[in-house]
């Protein structure tokens, strides 16, 4: 279609689509889902997480240290106990997230097996869903993957528990494959790289899995496997008023099948002001790295970063990557754990002054952000401020970053979609007001 074409049709869509923004404040729409003061418009109700950041008290929002807790329990401790032990917790947690309590010793070397058995894609699935249509963008490729999972199913569109069960049990287990293959038929066809496509094997851990299937040499270290780990812990679930998980309650109340229902949570996550925001975040440090002469003086740091504030640096969105979060206000407990295994790698991997910098503008970020406003906002680093520099000191590609997310959020979606399933609510379905004028019909040859 013709350049100049596009251009009247984008001004014809931007007149017919814009709203005035009085209009929003007059009908006192929560845009967003959100109040006036930032909190969350309650619609639903979950037994699976809990993001905890802030309190109201005497109707206002009071800011507290945050919290993650899945099913009841605080994902702090579950670390704690995984790390004293020197096992991986992922796999615990993605028991804790469906079936709601922990397993013992032999319910977990059962689930292990579960997911084991689970984790080679079925014969010709590779070939059709990836292979055949190498994608630039991996997300977009593994959504596909699940939506091509749909043909491999010989009951895709069984509703019972029992099947949907089953389905998810088959991409928690599958999503680091997947993802793993995504990748190597972009590095092979897009990139210029040998094709590895290796089969899983038994008896690794998810994080395990995942370093050994895109790494030429399938190695990796201890310390490696055990950061990764840590990442998918954290990221295994965060409520279920997220983009990605509210977009699982809202496409499986339509009771479509479950391939349908986390194909569109994945692309909810490719979002930039989702879990793609890690990608954003690399980007402006890499600026930032670029611009600042010396990482170690405040004083540069933060004139550096007023100047992204002020667009006059950064993408031009006056936004700085990584700082602030809709709930967690005082702090990010997920960065609290990330950061101090970010610093034992980055001492291993002789990247230290990285990680100075990075911690520097962590303290001082929100100081320089709130720097001349009237109204302080309390603010924290979120996950993606670390999680991003933590995947390229361990050599994972870029792109590969919010797939990473997906390999374990696929837990917590599920969880998610079969509470949906048992509570059986209705579709979603919230008001939208026209404010649209009326216009009378004129025949064509009138016009």
């Amino acid at each position: 279609m013709e350049d100049n074409i596009i251009a009247e049709y984008v001004e014809k869509v931007r007149e017919s689509s814009t709203i005035d923004p009085q209009l929003y404040v007059d009908y006192n729409v929560k845009r967003g889902l959100r109040n006036a003061d930032g909190t969350g418009v309650l619609v639903g109700l979950t037994r699976v997480g809990e993001v905890h950041g802030y309190i109201i008290s005497e109707n206002e929002k009071v800011a507290v240290p945050g919290q993650l807790i899945y099913r009841g329990i605080d994902v702090d401790k579950i670390v704690a106990q995984c790390q004293a032990d020197g096992r991986p917790g992922y796999e615990e947690c993605a028991y804790l997230l469906l079936f709601g309590e922990l397993p013992n010793t032999a319910e977990l070397a059962q689930w292990n097996r579960v997911l084991d058995a689970a984790r080679r894609l079925p014969d010709g699935f590779k070939e059709m869903a990836i292979i055949r249509a190498p994608g630039k963008d991996i997300m977009n490729s593994l959504a596909r993957a699940v939506l091509t999972a749909h043909i491999y199913d010989d009951r895709p569109d069984d509703l019972s528990l029992a099947n949907v069960l089953r389905q998810c049990i088959n991409l928690i287990a599958r999503f680091p494959v997947m993802a793993a293959y995504a990748y190597q038929v972009k590095a092979h066809y897009y990139l210029g790289k040998s094709l590895f496509l290796r089969h899983p094997e038994a008896g690794q851990s998810t994080a395990e899995t995942f370093l050994t299937m895109i790494r030429e040499d399938a190695q990796y270290t201890r310390l490696e496997a055990d950061l990764l780990d840590l990442c998918l812990i954290l990221h295994a679930d965060h409520g279920g008023g997220n983009n990605s998980a509210f977009t699982t309650h809202v496409v499986a109340s339509a009771f479509t099948d479950t391939y349908g229902v986390l194909a569109a949570a994945t692309l909810s996550l490719k979002g930039p002001r989702h879990g793609g925001a890690n990608r954003r975040v690399m980007d402006q440090m890499s600026e930032i790295k670029a611009h600042v002469k010396k990482w170690d003086d405040a004083g540069e740091v933060a004139d550096y970063l007023q100047q992204i504030l002020d667009k006059k640096a950064g993408d031009g969105t006056g936004l700085l990557y990584g700082l602030g979060h809709a709930v967690y206000t005082v702090s990010d407990p997920r960065t609290e754990l990330l950061r101090e295994q970010a610093r034992r790698l980055a001492v291993q991997k002789g990247r230290e002054d990285e990680f100075a910098l990075y911690e520097l503008i962590d303290r001082m970020g929100p100081d320089v952000f709130n720097k001349g406003r009237a109204k302080k906002k309390v603010l924290c680093t979120n996950v993606d401020f670390y999680s991003g520099f933590v995947y390229d000191m361990m050599d994972i590609p870029l792109e590969l970053f919010t797939p990473i997310f997906a390999v374990s959020r696929i837990a917590g979606w599920c969880a998610h979609r079969l509470e949906e399933l048992v509570n059986g609510g209705p579709i979603v379905r919230p008001a939208f007001k026209s404010v649209s004028e009326s216009h009378d019909y004129v025949p064509l040859n009138a016009r």
